[in-house]
């Protein structure tokens, strides 16, 4: 099956900038991992991991060994990157930023929504991997900072939100949304009565929007798609849960510079 990653149309036209969000389709794992599986933290044969990872980077144009992406721990670390790392070696964090061509950077989700970034007139990208608790918590600011230091300008930062869980599919507890409105008053927006007493449905994608217009974006585009609803394409942590399943497969975001 032949992979289509899915573009934005605020990095798309970006010259000297290669991304995608990649589906679950074009790889050669097996079973629930099927088939573009690249998460080395799931139980998936290690060797259809690595092909899998070597399938997306070369759809970008680049070489295997370039690609890099963090032990992810939903927090708000965002780490510089001069020069690619083991998938062994990898440093615990949740986002990564580079002025460097020929480095890809990938960030891992299966319904956390990956971000990617580029002020394409300083020639710095990044990428974030941005869930309840890590965009509550800052990872998106975290990122736009580190790429700043490089010489982004934020007003010219494009970023771009990747396939997500989209509100109607992702309910959660009586526990929010008091830590949003603790932040941000008006945060209640984000959230819609669910089907349950005492839940609510989260739209992470309209958050994860707000917060990076609210850091002065230049350009946002919101999630295509709803991670959950769409098993054919994605993976979703929570339909894995949900079927009991005993581990769940990983969808991969990269971008790259090429010069």
């Amino acid at each position: 099956m032949t992979m289509h990653p899915l573009e934005s149309e605020s990095l798309g036209g970006a010259d000297g900038i290669v991304h995608g969000f990649f589906t679950r389709q074009g790889g050669v794992s097996g079973g629930i991992y099927a088939s573009l599986n690249c998460g080395f933290g799931s139980n998936d044969e290690t060797r259809a991991v690595a092909e899998n990872r070597t399938r997306v980077v070369s759809t970008l144009g680049a070489r295997p060994d370039t690609l890099v992406t963090c032990h992810q721990i939903h927090g708000t670390a965002a780490i510089t990157v001069a020069a690619p790392w083991q998938s062994s070696a990898a440093p615990k964090a949740d986002a990564m930023v580079t002025r460097n061509p020929g480095i890809a950077l990938g960030i891992l989700t299966a319904d956390c929504a990956p971000v990617l970034f580029a002020d394409p007139d300083a020639g710095v990208i990044g990428a974030a991997h941005a869930g309840w608790r890590g965009a509550l918590d800052g990872v998106l600011e975290a990122t736009l900072a580190a790429m700043c230091r490089l010489g982004a300008r934020t007003a010219s930062i494009r970023a771009a939100v990747g396939p997500c869980i989209a509100q109607p599919s992702y309910e959660v507890g009586g526990e929010f949304p008091a830590p949003f409105l603790e932040h941000d008053a008006t945060a209640g927006a984000y959230f819609a009565p669910g089907a349950r007493a005492g839940h609510w449905q989260f739209d992470l994608d309209g958050y994860v929007v707000a917060r990076l217009a609210a850091g002065g974006v230049g350009t946002v585009t919101p999630s295509p798609s709803d991670t959950y609803a769409d098993e054919a394409r994605f993976f979703s942590y929570r339909r894995s849960c949900h079927r009991s399943e005993s581990d769940y497969g990983r969808s991969l975001a990269a971008i790259a510079l090429t010069g």
